[in-house]
């Protein structure tokens, strides 16, 4: 295997190559937008079960709802993310995937803690989390720097 170490991290070849990165920024934005349209259609059938629990335990059932999206959302991404793609449903429209740098899999804790940085850095900094992305190397992310991942095309 041709490896090399790139900023105290193990790379491989595929993720050495400068085309796995072509519009990764712009495939992401798009990916996202879809993965949260995706999201917002699996909340659906949960409110529905929720509203009947609700009913049957005398309203109690609907605390459910304050943690319904953010619920769904973590299982969706630890799903398709943490899966043996590494990539959820919108990233696979897309064409890309998320790797770790030393070459292992991501497993779905790592994609679940992917998804919580991400909305922490933008709570936090607002968009500027995703302005790294335009002087890291790689098109990564805050988050993805302080993971060890990155955003490449699967097609390359």
């Amino acid at each position: 295997m041709n490896a090399r170490v790139l900023d105290g991290e193990i790379t491989t070849s595929r993720l050495d190559d400068v085309r796995a990165y072509d519009g990764v920024r712009t495939r992401r934005v798009l990916a996202f937008i879809i993965d949260y349209c995706i999201v917002a259609l699996l909340t659906i059938p949960f409110a529905i079960l929720v509203f009947f629990l609700g009913i049957l335990t005398l309203g109690l059932g609907w605390m459910l709802f304050s943690i319904l999206v953010p619920a769904v959302a973590i299982l969706y991404i630890w799903n398709t993310l943490g899966s043996a793609d590494q990539a959820t449903t919108g990233m696979k429209m897309m064409g890309i995937r998320l790797d770790r740098l030393d070459g292992t899999r991501i497993d779905g804790m790592t994609a679940v803690v992917h998804s919580v940085l991400f909305w922490a850095g933008n709570v936090i900094l607002t968009p500027l989390v995703l302005l790294v992305s335009l002087f890291a190397d790689r098109k990564r992310t805050l988050h993805d720097l302080l993971l060890g991942t990155v955003v490449s095309r699967s097609d390359r």
